[in-house]
């Protein structure tokens, strides 16, 4: 859909196909300017989306004519709602075989939203994305919609905007994508965002093209902060970078005081009860540091890993920074005994060298929902595997002769197929009389390696030598399953 409003293929270039940041873009629709957030529709970003919602002056709701209302689309939807932002529904996909509007619309009056035509106050565009067919009705809605609710910003005073998202660059090093909600933002003014603070050093837009003033509703990346802001956060300018820090610095104290309390609240056995449970729980714990691209990246991928649930092992993430996976992540994950995750990012010099000699494992994609299934098969290599018995074959004791020094159970095989050195136990009215291996194994004079049914042979098992006619031997093997999570 944006990439049909911006003209671009922006989709193309995200893994999968699947959007997998939040980008912000602008665009020009009758001398008004309409900025854009795009925020992923995959299920594992739903923090994502909550955070665009929030934003938001107006909710375009992208509802495919074809498919209808998906989970996505209701959650989208439960989002807006919840933010208190109005809605504008573009039903997309007006071109695809089976595309019917009138049941889109009965969907919506049944989630209590009702079109213009249905006789409320929802404004429903049909649009093809994908043949660029009623995108400017749909951008006209906008603009109605925005004149309907009389948005305005104050352009004077503190500058206030909201961290749309943030990563780390090689040589650029931490930027930030915000949009400005107030004032007036130029190069060289000094910004607080919680623990992180900013001297711009430079800005630009969606395309890369320096920008020197960013009035509000702008978006803009941010070159000059301490380190990645965290994405959702809202930054204020203040007068000086003297100030900013010494206000980020007290920001960064005040975290960490809460995360102690926290930590200290969440942790550690309270009654001897609780001991005692603590010290019979022996439930293996699987450790991972994670590394990703931008922080909205980090935030929705450390969501996910708490949904993975297991009763045999746990999952705890010691770790979680944006940019690439540096030597210091593989020293802090081999000490730790931890896995490295990295998404959608890559790795520094020298790392995959250092990793194999300290033997961190690294897993790396660039597709959520694949490295989520990684981390799950790292998880269940970690468990003991479970063992079954599966039985190989049986024979029967008809005759019981003396060879050289030992004794020999002619056997005639009924099924399956006896092996040389193969697990075996001698069954007698039922019950188990001896367990050991096929330590001999012949066919007439010959050593064999295996017997299958309706042949006879003559066999030991291990030094038992108390074999009786009718007695059946059972050969078979243990089995090394995969544990499930």
């Amino acid at each position: 859909m944006l990439d049909s409003i911006r003209k671009a293929n922006v989709v193309a270039g995200e893994a999968g196909g699947i959007t997998q940041h939040i980008g912000a873009y602008q665009v020009e629709h009758k001398n008004h300017k309409i900025t854009f957030l795009d925020t992923p529709g995959h299920a594992a970003f739903s923090k994502m989306r909550e955070r665009g919602a929030n934003i938001t002056d107006i909710a375009v709701l992208v509802v495919a004519a074809d498919d209808g209302f998906m989970p996505q689309t209701d959650e989208a939807l439960k989002f807006a709602q919840k933010a208190g932002v109005p809605l504008v529904v573009a039903i997309n996909k007006m071109d695809a075989k089976g595309a019917n509007i009138e049941r889109v619309k009965q969907q919506l009056q049944q989630r209590g939203i009702a079109s213009e035509d249905w006789g409320g106050e929802t404004l429903c565009s049909a649009v093809s994305a994908l043949k660029g067919q009623g995108i400017n009705e749909l951008l006209d809605s906008i603009l109605l919609q925005a004149e309907i609710m009389e948005l305005k910003a104050p352009v004077e005073g503190t500058v206030e905007g909201t961290v749309v998202e943030s990563q780390v660059e090689p040589g650029m090093g931490a930027t930030a994508t915000i949009i400005v909600q107030k004032g007036t933002l130029k190069v060289g003014d000094s910004l607080v965002c919680g623990g992180e603070y900013a001297r711009v050093r430079a800005m630009s837009d969606e395309h890369g093209k320096a920008v020197k003033v960013a009035t509000p509703s702008t978006p803009v990346r941010i070159m000059g902060w301490s380190g990645a802001p965290d994405a959702g956060a809202i930054c204020t300018s203040v007068k000086s970078d003297k100030e900013a820090r010494a206000q980020a610095e007290e920001n960064a104290i005040d975290k960490k005081r809460e995360a102690r309390l926290v930590d200290t609240s969440s942790k550690g056995p309270t009654n001897v009860e609780e001991l005692f449970a603590a010290l019979s729980d022996t439930k293996k714990t699987f450790k991972l540091l994670v590394k990703t691209d931008v922080h909205g990246s980090l935030e929705a991928l450390i969501h996910c890993l708490a949904d993975i649930k297991s009763d045999k092992i746990a999952l705890e993430v010691i770790d979680g920074t944006v940019g690439l996976v540096t030597k210091n992540d593989v020293a802090l994950a081999s000490a730790s005994g931890a896995t490295i995750a990295a998404f959608n990012t890559r790795l520094d010099q020298g790392v995959a060298g250092l990793a194999k000699h300290h033997s961190v494992r690294i897993l790396q994609h660039n597709i959520i929902y694949e490295i989520l299934d990684q981390v799950r098969e790292a998880m269940a290599d970690l468990l003991d595997p479970e063992l079954r018995e599966v039985k190989k074959g049986a024979a029967e004791v008809r005759q019981v002769f003396s060879l050289g020094k030992g004794i020999v159970a002619g056997c005639m095989v009924t099924e399956g197929k006896i092996e040389r050195d193969g697990l075996a136990r001698l069954l007698r009215k039922g019950q188990v009389v001896f367990e050991g291996k096929v330590s001999a194994l012949k066919r007439f004079k010959d050593d064999a390696s295996e017997v299958r049914a309706g042949y006879e042979c003559g066999l030991r098992l291990g030094d038992y030598e108390a074999y009786e006619a009718k007695d059946i031997v059972e050969c078979y093997e243990i089995e090394k399953i995969k544990p499930k999570l």
